[in-house]
């Protein structure tokens, strides 16, 4: 575990004040993002079977947390993410062409190494917004991306307007770049290091491609190959000046089609999957066509409300040399 302390660090607000404003701020970023791509508010599920295929497996190296049921006989699985379920969802409400859904997502990720931006809690958005197949297109995702980060910048501004003490963090727009893009220029660094160089030049980012292997036959990093189409994809990232890195606050992406699926997953060695549910579905035609991902709550409130270790803005466990460390130097966890 490696944690950084910010040089002359200073806490604006007290633990109180930022109860009070996670609240303001998460409330005003979900009414917001919910109005600008007209997404309903939906209940989402804690745990799944694995056998619906419906679970999030990430980069491919996790391990759910997982439980038996004990009227049933059957292993369930705490969601890592919704990527799949939301689309199953889509289909199951009848949600309406360029409409969509959100949902609380809340997950434990017990394989985590903690740090300043990694808890074994997550709490972020998951959303999932209904396309044509005629729309799956680079055109689009930079549309959308383009419509959700109107959103950060928004919740930038309302925070301010509280708190006059903070100033705004992001710029006019966002840049988009492939990891192809990054390679080339930065081909001696690893992907993190690109990603650092490429988010302090333009503070705000979207990184697009992730998943697929690049000109020199390395990935710039893991995806499963069962719900983004690796070549529509990509993670939104902020310059994160208490810690001098690139925040990655959102992976998103167009979700694959019947062709991208039977591809990736070949690619993936992990042709079992299409016995699954999920992906006897998809691949049979019968799911909606979408674009969806997860934005970060903790992160959001981290980088908005000036702190530097998530635990200042959420409830988890710590080692007790972290929490000394943070309390020694003003960071107080909640």
């Amino acid at each position: 575990m490696v944690m950084i302390i910010p040089e002359n660090y200073k806490c604006e607000l007290g633990v109180l004040e930022t109860q009070k404003a996670i609240k303001n701020l998460k409330d005003f970023f979900q009414s917001e993002l919910s109005k600008e791509l007209s997404l309903l508010r939906v209940s989402s599920p804690l745990f799944v079977l694995p056998e619906t295929g419906t679970n999030d497996n990430l980069s491919g190296v996790e391990t759910p947390v997982s439980f038996v049921v004990p009227f049933m006989n059957k292993k369930a699985e705490i969601v890592q993410s919704l990527a799949k379920w939301k689309r199953m969802a889509i289909k199951r409400y009848n949600i309406p062409v360029y409409e969509g859904i959100y949902a609380d997502m809340n997950a434990i990720r017990k394989d985590e190494e903690l740090d300043n931006l990694h808890s074994l809690y997550v709490d972020q958005w998951d959303w999932e917004y209904h396309i044509k197949k005629e729309d799956r297109t680079y055109e689009k995702l930079v549309w959308i991306v383009e419509k959700i980060y109107e959103v950060f910048k928004r919740a930038d501004r309302y925070i301010v307007s509280i708190y006059p003490q903070f100033t705004p963090l992001l710029p006019d727009k966002i840049t988009f770049v492939t990891s192809q893009d990054l390679e080339n220029e930065w081909p001696n660094l690893t992907p993190k290091e690109r990603e650092k160089a490429i988010v302090k030049r333009h503070k705000a980012v979207f990184l697009i491609g992730i998943g697929g292997v690049l000109e020199s036959g390395e990935k710039h990093d893991g995806r499963s190959p069962d719900y983004d189409d690796w070549e529509l994809n990509g993670d939104i990232l902020f310059w994160f000046e208490h810690l001098n890195c690139a925040l990655e606050i959102s992976s998103m992406g167009i979700r694959v089609d019947e062709k991208a699926m039977e591809k990736q997953l070949k690619i993936a060695n992990a042709e079992d999957r299409k016995k699954l549910p999920f992906h006897k579905s998809l691949l049979s035609g019968e799911l909606p066509y979408t674009i969806g991902g997860g934005i970060g709550q903790s992160r959001l409130c981290m980088l908005l409300l000036n702190k530097a270790h998530v635990g200042e803005v959420q409830s988890s466990v710590w080692p007790q040399d972290m929490i000394d460390a943070c309390k020694k130097n003003r960071m107080i966890l909640l």
